[in-house]
């Protein structure tokens, strides 16, 4: 039987890369396109996204010296560079161009009955999610939205975990005491109830 070679930590290939090894930099992309891909195109639409994917590599590149290599995944620290390509793209944008088409959002519109419920708990979440506070909604959009954890959305906000952890405490508390939300978690409850 062969032996089985260790996959190299994303911390492991950017210490390569920065030796010259530039392939292992393309690897390391390689596990983590797809995530922050999707992570673009939630934020700023398809079309935007795949301009976007681009300079995040570019800038996550040029900052490879500056990665803590104590963390051997580097996801955290490409959605802070994708967050900050992000923030730069929408200073750079005319007041009127920020709200994204909803057509570019990705996914077709679903042709079954339940659309009109879908619709209302987008907006639902939507309202509740406006009315946390920007850092309460940064947190748990990325641990719920980006599947990160609480120590994980901290990195990327460059905030200290424990304070990651209350924001999100805070923003779960605040959505479940919002009357609209309780609301629609208790008819969405019901409807799977009936199946």
């Amino acid at each position: 039987m062969g032996v089985k070679s260790r996959r190299a930590s994303d911390a492991e290939l950017i210490g390569r890369s920065l030796t010259g090894e530039a392939e292992a930099f393309v690897e390391m992309v390689l596990r983590h396109e797809s995530a922050i891909g999707a992570f673009l195109v939630r934020r700023v639409g398809r079309d935007t996204a795949e301009d976007l994917l681009g300079e995040v590599w570019v800038a996550a590149f040029a900052a490879r010296k500056t990665y803590d290599q104590q963390y051997p995944d580097a996801r955290p620290w490409l959605y802070t560079v994708a967050l900050n390509q992000v923030r730069h793209h929408w200073r750079s944008q005319p007041p009127e161009d920020l709200v994204p088409d909803l057509n570019e959002q990705g996914g077709a519109w679903d042709p079954w009955p339940m659309v009109q419920m879908r619709v209302d708990a987008q907006a639902v979440f939507r309202d509740a999610l406006a009315g946390l506070r920007s850092d309460e909604r940064e947190v748990l959009t990325l641990v719920a939205g980006e599947d990160l954890t609480a120590a994980d959305a901290a990195r990327v906000l460059g905030i200290p975990a424990g304070t990651a952890r209350r924001l999100l405490h805070q923003a779960r508390e605040t959505l479940r005491g919002t009357p609209e939300v309780a609301a629609l978690l208790t008819e969405l409850n019901s409807v799977r109830g009936s199946r």
